[in-house]
């Protein structure tokens, strides 16, 4: 399975992408798309380069599913709106193409790639390096995604042993498929 991770900034968004085979995970494809060249008034423009940045990654590494950070409200109500409009143009292009999108916190992320939710940048950079066996630490933004992309690999494979195991195998929590389920 392939998965693409998201982590949505108005100023730059990170993605990873990685592959899955049972608990092995592979590097596939790390960056950045920036708007940081467009002027802070050209909010419209700056979400089209989102938008149009990451359809463009789902028709270039054509993954099966989508981690995108949940993101929370920040001291500066102003950044906050803008932020979940870029994390708004994201899920929209993931969701335009037809891909399922689960939806992580960042202690969540660092939870599952650090083993605690108070890791920094750092750590989350050395353990995705660790993980994905890479020659030198991704950016903080392309390792945010690329934990992201972590995370749902691993909650992926527990969620499929547990719908195994129980009778709510058909339900998923927090993913978006047709409108957003409980």
């Amino acid at each position: 399975m392939r998965i693409l991770g998201i982590d949505p900034g108005l100023q730059v968004t990170g993605f990873g992408v990685i592959d899955t085979d049972g608990s092995q995970q592979h590097y596939v494809a790390s960056g950045t798309i920036s708007t940081r060249h467009m002027g802070t008034d050209e909010l419209p423009a700056r979400l089209k380069v989102l938008f149009d940045g990451i359809c463009e990654l789902v028709a270039r590494y054509q993954p099966d599913s989508a981690a995108v950070e949940i993101v929370f409200v920040n001291v500066n109500p102003q950044s906050t709106l803008r932020l979940g409009q870029a994390r708004g143009a994201c899920i929209a292009a993931l969701v335009s193409r037809e891909l399922t999108v689960a939806e992580y916190t960042a202690l969540q992320m660092k939870q599952a790639v650090a083993g605690h939710g108070g890791a920094a940048k750092a750590q989350v950079q050395a353990m995705v390096q660790r993980l994905l066996q890479l020659p030198g630490p991704p950016g903080s933004d392309a390792a945010d995604a690329l934990g992201l992309a972590i995370t749902h690999a691993q909650v992926g494979r527990t969620l499929a042993r547990l719908g195994q195991a129980t009778t709510l195998a058909g339900r998923v929590t927090g993913q978006y498929r047709g409108g957003r389920t409980r």
